[in-house]
């Protein structure tokens, strides 16, 4: 919600977005009779009064008015006018004529063949009506087309490049789709593996039950599960779109898209997925929408025949045309390259286990008793582990099939910079849902695997928009050399390196580029930072080392008859120890950067560190702080923000995995560990202001690590980060020494 009163011009232009056109040319109109026509407000007002004379069907006064943009001394408004000028006066039949002209795919008979599409015509009175107005002022040298403005519920107006498409390219080489075979196939190995240990280790434990109450054990459940699993996950690959589409009708509300409302929206999409499947003669897929206002779109099925493509309400009226059909593009892509049929397993089997930790949290929280509740908050929470654990098998696939649906949808449509602003916009879309709802949806969580766009990403990227330009914020994902190894847990790779990619495509087009994320050098970031940041993983070869030293020490001593101690590294599991031990200095290691402080930092080390923890950054420094690219989690930067809590209520979010603040420049995802007692719950607090102490952690996903957070009234809420990572730290070492004592 806005926290500014809205102005006659954003109301008028809300309402034109609801279709209340009546009220929005009531609104508008006062501002446009304003005397001086270069006002920005006036020339805004007046651009939205011809898309609502035009939608109202009022054409002549929709007519007059854009001819008097025309005459306007702004090349922007110029060139709208003069397109939505074209557009009221076409007859109305000519759309038969201007199929016969529209951009798209032509089949390539060889590498040297060319495409030769026209550009597409948009109407500009269709356009969502985050495209109503254009930008004013004078345009940078190399941008010389037209930025609509996009309303964001703020005091924040952003503009678009709008770069063209290209009319004539070719592919850059052909796609090599072994590696992404090889993963798919070692995706489906992985997620067996797990169903697998997940089954035996459920019917391990009910045969235990039974056997402790002094009933008979079921005999079956000693069998091994293997055949069965295997017959069981082929019927559910094979039957995967039907049953699909009843958990989305169900649980969704999903319900067909017809082609005819799609193309008030997308005219572009409609003969691309024509155009599409006649070239490799498939049957058109299945259109379906869902009644969800983030941008979403997802596609499943096991052969092209069978294949839907899904899209939310929210894609559809926040995306332009052309950006729409990249979408679809896209989702035509992984169809094309078969990683549907894999990730539709994956969703089939993960959405019901989604769906009992929402039902059960549901259930439990409409329990008064606390103590009654426990069950429900365990099962939930259980749901919940086991829902990550089987998502996480596919997550290496997830991000690398991207990758090739990117790369094809640019080659279908000749649109790599349409596809840019897609993303981009769809991470808006995503966290004005989430601004919105003060909360990340359900629908978001369970179907983020098959999104465009990870809702992670876009907590920070869609809200601080318009903030910092695109380029400053995604330079991490850019150049950052360590980036990738932050997207690990990550279901989406970097959208700064997705951007990146396809403007080396529009490069290799000669086409003006939406983002300029190109050519950029890689930065040099301090050896001990990423040492530091990796100190526990290089605990394990420091281990190694350590029990090879230990082992050749022993072998000389027994040599010369100095000690024996035979019975010890006859056992190799003084090795796990050696390990062990290696970890847990690793953690103490980077826990003293992770958590700066003065009493705990070793003198001899301060030299080599800059102690930040003394320097509280505020608010409005959080957009400089997200635009640093060479910045590490293990920087660890202090910062008090102030803003709302925001995150779901009740057992759902017992684990305290949804927590954001939204502060006036953005959302932050925040990270909360409680204490053994803790008498407030920080759920209590969501939906209030609040003022936030931790650590800013630059990493895929920006977050904060919480030392303290405190209401207007002084309640305060204490983190235990540091307790718990010295309570791991402790446990290992105490773990591997045991191992080492008892030989």
């Amino acid at each position: 919600m806005p926290t500014h009163a809205e102005s006659p011009l954003e109301a008028g232009l809300a309402a034109l977005k609801q279709g209340d056109y009546k009220n929005a040319i009531a609104q508008l109109e006062p501002i446009a009779r304003n005397t001086d026509a270069r006002l920005v407000t006036v020339l805004q007002a007046k651009v939205g009064l011809v898309m609502a004379y035009a939608r109202s069907g009022d054409n002549s006064k929709a007519i007059a008015l854009c001819q008097t943009l025309t005459e306007i001394n702004n090349p922007q408004v110029k060139q709208w006018a003069d397109r939505a000028l074209k557009e009221l006066t076409k007859p109305k039949k000519s759309d038969i004529q201007s199929k016969k002209s529209e951009p798209g795919f032509v089949p390539i008979k060889n590498s040297q063949e060319n495409y030769r599409p026209e550009p597409a015509t948009v109407n500009p009175l269709n356009s969502s009506v985050t495209q109503v107005v254009v930008k004013i002022n004078n345009p940078s040298p190399e941008s010389d087309v037209s930025f609509p403005l996009v309303h964001r519920g703020k005091n924040t107006q952003m503009y678009w490049r709008h770069a063209g498409r290209a009319k004539v390219w070719q592919p850059r080489h052909k796609l090599n789709l072994l590696p992404l075979r090889l993963l798919t196939a070692g995706t489906f190995v992985a997620l067996f593996w797990v169903i697998r240990a997940i089954l035996r280790l459920l019917m391990n434990w009910s045969n235990h039950i039974l056997y402790n109450i002094r009933l008979q054990p079921l005999q079956l459940f000693y069998r091994d599960p293997t055949q069965f699993l295997l017959i069981a996950l082929g019927i559910l690959i094979l039957a995967s779109p039907w049953l699909l589409d009843w958990l989305l009708t169900t649980f969704y509300g999903r319900r067909e898209l017809p082609k005819e409302t799609l193309n008030i929206h997308s005219r572009e999409t409609i003969r691309l997925l024509q155009r599409y499947c006649q070239q490799r003669r498939w049957i058109s897929p299945k259109l379906s929408i869902l009644p969800i206002t983030a941008p979403i779109a997802l596609s499943y099925g096991h052969l092209p025949r069978t294949a839907r493509i899904v899209v939310s309400q929210g894609l559809l009226e926040q995306l332009a045309d052309d950006e729409i059909a990249t979408i679809y593009a896209s989702q035509l892509a992984h169809i094309a390259h078969g990683d549907c049929v894999l990730m539709s397993l994956v969703l089939l089997v993960t959405l019901p286990i989604y769906q009992l930790y929402e039902q059960v949290s549901q259930w439990t929280d409409k329990i008064s008793n606390k103590i009654l509740q426990l069950p429900g908050v365990v099962i939930s929470s259980l749901a919940y582990g086991v829902w990550c654990l089987l998502s996480g098998t596919a997550l290496w696939l997830s991000k690398v099939r991207v990758y090739y649906s990117d790369r094809l949808a640019a080659e279908i449509t000749g649109n790599p910079n349409a596809l840019v602003r897609a993303l981009l916009k769809i991470s808006i879309g995503v966290a004005t849902d989430i601004e919105k709802q003060e909360q990340i949806s359900w629908q978001l969580e369970s179907l983020n695997m098959l999104a465009p766009v990870s809702y992670q990403q876009s907590l920070c990227l869609g809200s601080i928009a318009g903030q910092i330009p695109f380029e400053s914020f995604l330079m991490w994902d850019s150049i950052n050399p360590y980036r990738r190894w932050f997207t690990i847990n990550n279901s989406h790779p970097l959208i700064g390196d997705r951007i990146q990619r396809l403007c080396e495509i529009a490069h290799h087009w000669h086409l003006d580029l939406e983002l300029y994320l190109t050519n950029q050098q890689p930065l040099k970031i301090k050896r001990l930072s990423v040492i530091l940041q990796i100190a526990p993983f290089l605990g394990i070869p420091f281990g190694l080392m350590f029990a090879g030293l230990l082992c050749l020490i022993w072998q000389i001593a027994f040599a010369f008859k100095l000690l024996n101690l035979k019975w010890i590294y006859d056992d190799w599991s003084f090795v796990t120890g050696c390990v062990l031990v290696g970890i847990s200095i690793g953690i103490v290691m980077r826990i003293l950067y992770f958590f700066p402080d003065a009493d705990i930092k070793p003198p001899m080390l301060q030299s080599f560190w800059t102690d930040t923890s003394t320097i509280v950054h505020t608010g409005d420094r959080l957009p400089n702080l997200l635009a640093n690219p060479s910045a590490l989690p293990i920087d660890s930067i202090k910062v008090r923000l102030v803003g709302k809590l925001l995150g779901r209520r009740g057992t759902s979010n017992s684990l305290e995995q949804d927590l954001i603040l939204q502060t006036n420049t953005g959302l932050v995802k925040l990270h909360h560990l409680s204490g053994l007692v803790q008498l407030i719950n920080p759920q209590d607090w969501i939906g209030r202001q609040i003022t936030v102490t931790g650590w800013f952690r630059r990493g895929a996903t920006p977050w904060i690590d919480i030392q303290s957070l405190q209401t207007q009234n002084g309640q305060t809420i204490n983190s235990h980060h540091l307790l718990w990572s010295m309570v791991l730290a402790v446990a290992t070492l105490a773990w591997g020494g045991y191992i080492l004592l008892k030989g």
